[in-house]
């Protein structure tokens, strides 16, 4: 569809709600046929109460995982996603609270291992974004919640989750086209993904020698529930627009790069970015 024809829309608080975008995101593709390439691995996604968080935990379930899901207030959009993973015979748990607290991290963690008994895939997904167009706009707390959000909550993560992982295991961060060549109105989050970027880059190198990989997806436009929680109507009705191929993705065009990364058949990918960005050329 052309982001042109988009309907003008809104909404008033992030991370937004799904069920009231219009058009709704496609979120696995009919066409889209698995292979139990993550046969009984468990995953925790952060923010996979919708977007692309949601299209990796159903992706991860048609591929034989099981899913937990962390996520802020939407409660009715995650017990959507919960009902996908299900659907999909994969057992799904719920936690809902603010992955910038270090404690409920710990928790995420503690509690994923208790239910499940493993973890081995980590998306550290989470983010939020406001559209300032004046650096000197920007609330002090609104900076600070930014970076806790986009990219403390990558550090908490993985921090309580490294000890228990080993040979094979994997995390994945969202990223951002944004990283690469940054973004005018979204300075804040922009440095967030940049930051992911030298976090993921380190990190793989850290922890090599233990066999557990760390890479990144950057997209570029996506059409989720962040966007019209974002951005005004008129800015809405055109997103997408700034990139050759002339619209957003759908997460479902996103999230087959997260099987990808989380299976043995990308064995020989750690410390990369995967850029799924509608034909950005970029300097990387």
């Amino acid at each position: 569809m052309s982001d042109q024809k988009r309907p003008k829309q809104s909404q008033s608080e992030q991370p937004g709600d799904e069920s009231a975008m219009q058009p709704t995101p496609e979120i696995i593709r009919d066409s889209y046929r698995p292979a139990d390439k993550l046969r009984d691995k468990v995953a925790i996604i952060t923010g996979g109460d919708s977007g692309i968080g949601r299209a990796v935990a159903v992706h991860y379930a048609a591929e034989g995982a099981d899913v937990v899901l962390v996520h802020l207030e939407e409660d009715d959009d995650a017990a959507k996603t919960q009902r996908e993973v299900e659907q999909r015979g994969r057992r799904c748990r719920l936690m809902k609270g603010d992955v910038g607290d270090p404690g409920f991290c710990r928790q995420v963690v503690d509690d994923t291992l208790a239910t499940f008994g493993r973890v081995n895939i980590l998306v550290n997904n989470a983010a939020e974004q406001y559209d300032w167009a004046d650096i000197t706009e920007i609330p002090e707390e609104q900076l600070l919640r930014t970076f806790q959000t986009n990219i403390f909550s990558h550090f908490h993560l993985s921090k309580a989750v490294v000890p228990h992982m080993g040979e094979g295991d994997t995390i994945i961060a969202t990223s951002s086209v944004n990283a690469f060549k940054g973004n005018d109105t979204l300075i804040d989050y922009s440095a967030t993904k940049g930051a992911i970027q030298g976090l993921v880059r380190s990190l793989a190198q850290s922890l090599v020698d233990r066999g557990i990989r760390v890479n990144a997806v950057a997209p570029g436009p996506v059409w989720t529930p962040l966007i019209p929680a974002s951005f005004n109507a008129e800015k809405t009705a055109h997103f997408g627009g700034q990139v050759p191929m002339d619209r957003a993705a759908q997460p479902s065009e996103i999230a087959p790069a997260y099987v990808y990364l989380a299976c043995e058949e990308s064995s020989y990918m750690t410390g990369q970015t995967l850029h799924l960005n509608g034909g950005v050329i970029l300097n990387t």
